[in-house]
């Protein structure tokens, strides 16, 4: 079994500068996890200045500073040491739609970037977001799709794969990324058990399941006996493992109140208990 925890998971800690990225790889390799599932926020200083023009976004943007590869070699090591590959780099701030041709490329620079910090750490997977809105009007599914048709063969370079997620803009509704995903040959779905709007969970689960390359199962509140109160994780599971999924299980824990570290412990151990695993 294959386990991992997006380290969003952990982000009220780093906020309050009580995790890093290295304090995420030993809280990950404590918590008995198989990979790393690294959101592109723990690594702040390989962030953009949001204030930037997108004019200002040149290619050059999209190398890395000698300054940078060495950071990026620490946190290689690192993980290493802990006996942890890099699977999934969930990154924010480098999606494929905007509404001019300017900004349009000002993310895909940006999407350039991170795959060469991706290459580095030697992760297997990013989630580069699609962007647009729920309408999804044709002109922007066209500009989505040849964004990801562009990003497909240079990733697959670098030897990663690129996956979308149901997170938000046009890929929170399932018939969107479901159009998106059969339209693109070689992209994958970073399956989210949230995300979707309320009303649409249901068809989300049922209808992209098979797409899953790679999952965040979300979890916010438990009960005294471990089971998550809001999510029916155990229904997920099965319903992934329904449908032939082999990646990894990757755990979102955003819970509504507490320690996140506690909270992490639990998912993990609900996710084992569904599947028939015990902690080694």
């Amino acid at each position: 079994m294959e386990l991992s925890i997006c380290s969003y998971s952990f982000h009220r800690l780093l906020e309050a500068g009580r995790q890093d990225v290295f304090q995420y790889i030993d809280d990950c390799q404590t918590l008995g996890c198989t990979q790393l599932d690294l959101w592109n926020g723990h690594l702040p200083s390989l962030l953009d200045d949001e204030t930037r023009s997108p004019s200002s976004f040149t290619p050059e943007y999209a190398q890395l500073s000698s300054d940078e590869m060495d950071y990026l070699a620490r946190i290689k090591a690192a993980a290493d040491e802990a006996g942890l590959p890099f699977g999934c780099l969930a990154v924010d701030g480098a999606h494929i739609y905007e509404d001019s041709p300017e900004a349009q490329q000002a993310q895909t620079i940006k999407a350039h970037r991170w795959l060469n910090i991706a290459e580095q750490l030697s992760a297997g997977q990013i989630r580069i977001d699609s962007g647009g809105t729920p309408e999804m009007p044709e002109d922007a599914f066209e500009v989505i799709v040849a964004g990801y048709k562009d990003l497909i063969p240079r990733a697959g370079e670098k030897g990663i794969e690129i996956v979308i997620e149901n997170h938000w803009g046009a890929s929170r509704i399932p018939e969107n990324v479901v159009r998106i995903l059969e339209a693109v040959p070689g992209l994958g779905l970073l399956f989210d058990s949230g995300n979707w709007p309320a009303e649409l969970r249901e068809t989300g689960w049922t209808g992209c399941a098979r797409y899953a390359r790679a999952t965040h199962l979300k979890t916010f509140a438990f009960d005294a006996e471990g089971n998550e109160t809001t999510v029916d994780i155990p229904r997920v599971i099965h319903l992934l493992q329904a449908e032939g999924y082999q990646g990894s299980w990757g755990i979102e824990s955003v819970p509504r109140q507490g320690d996140e570290i506690e909270a992490a412990k639990k998912s993990i151990t609900l996710v084992r208990r569904v599947l028939g695993v015990t902690a080694e």
